[in-house]
């Protein structure tokens, strides 16, 4: 086989392990309520998410992986290092704010990295200044939405049902809570999986040439334009993401689930279905937006509409640190990627 094919098929495994840790990274956003209200266990909640990680494969468009396969960085910058070294630097700054269990945005480490690499390789005109508009608006639009749309929701529930017993309430929402917690995953599933989805695209967009007059399983990976997902890197992108749900980051769990505000059922509802709602929106405009920005402000809306203090603001504060950092840090890391694989001669 052709070392350039060997190098892009590689490659195609690394963007779907970075999915992978992304689903191990994002996992918190998914099931940090449910788990600390304790509707359910840990180990059945990440299966939960995981299963409508997967499920959103079938029951969304992929407008996110047009925005990023040819919205952003201009096709013709595009080459097998740049998007490696874009992969690189999201994915090493993932694994920092995993350690340091710092919900940060998976998916702007990765716009960052992929920017970061493209910049590195041809400068800032390799950017479509269009494309990021929404994306980068996004970073304050989505939390502010989040916590407007878990706030109204906590209000708004809160006067019908104040007289309610407090038993029966708790026990509705908990079953509640298994809906909106669904939602939430299936939100999550459908916008980060297509950021993947659309990396791979423009991958083999820009390595066409490859490709062309293959046969077999090899011939599955020509893709002239940028316009369609074909089917095998859909599913391929929620496998992964599913996958990586499943095996859990329990280090950002804790701070997600306990460290924010104290929840119950009635506010762990609230929070994902703000939450979902949110990033389904994005979703259908074909935003990529972070899950974890729109969770953590549907969580502090919940926090906020019982009273001020019942918010750790100091650990807020330390999240909206590791969110400012994020592009610019995984840009930083994936320029210098690029450089070495450039200077490796690795790129074909």
């Amino acid at each position: 086989m052709d070392g350039a094919i060997v190098y892009v098929l590689v490659i195609v495994l690394i963007a779907l392990t970075f999915d992978f840790i992304n689903g191990f990274h994002d996992s918190a956003n998914s099931i940090a309520t449910v788990v600390s209200t304790r509707v359910l266990t840990p180990g059945v909640a990440v299966f939960w998410a995981a299963f409508f990680n997967f499920v959103a494969a079938f029951v969304v468009g992929t407008a996110v992986a047009r925005t990023i396969g040819k919205g952003l960085i201009d096709i013709d910058v595009v080459d097998p290092s740049v998007v490696l070294g874009g992969l690189i630097g999201a994915i090493v700054w993932d694994l920092i704010t995993w350690w340091g269990g710092l919900p940060s945005s998976s998916s702007h480490a990765l716009l960052g990295g992929y920017a970061g690499a493209a910049i590195a390789k041809a400068g800032f005109d390799a950017l479509i200044p269009g494309g990021w508009t929404l994306p980068l608006l996004f970073i304050v639009v989505s939390p502010i939405l989040g916590m407007t749309i878990s706030l109204a929701l906590t209000v708004g529930l809160s006067w019908p049902l104040r007289n309610a017993p407090p038993g029966p309430m708790d026990r509705v929402f908990r079953r509640l809570q298994l809906v909106s917690a669904g939602l939430y995953s299936l939100s999550h599933g459908a916008n980060d999986a297509q950021k993947t989805m659309g990396i791979i695209v423009s991958l083999l967009v820009a390595t066409q040439s490859h490709f062309q007059g293959t046969s077999g399983w090899l011939g599955h990976f020509y893709l002239p334009k940028a316009d369609h997902v074909p089917l095998w890197i859909v599913l391929a992108a929620h496998v992964a993401i599913a996958l990586g749900t499943a095996f859990g980051g329990w280090r950002i769990v804790k701070t997600m689930g306990s460290r924010i505000t104290k929840l119950r059922p009635f506010g762990g509802f609230c929070a994902e279905t703000a939450g979902g709602i949110t990033v389904l929106l994005a979703t259908s405009l074909g935003v990529p937006v972070s899950t974890t920005h729109t969770i953590t402000g549907a969580i502090v809306g919940v926090g906020a509409a019982q009273r001020v203090s019942a918010v750790r603001w100091g650990i807020a504060g330390r999240i909206v640190w590791a969110w400012i950092l994020t592009i610019p840090m995984s840009a930083a890391i994936a320029a210098v990627a690029y450089l070495a694989l450039h200077q490796l001669t690795l790129s074909p």
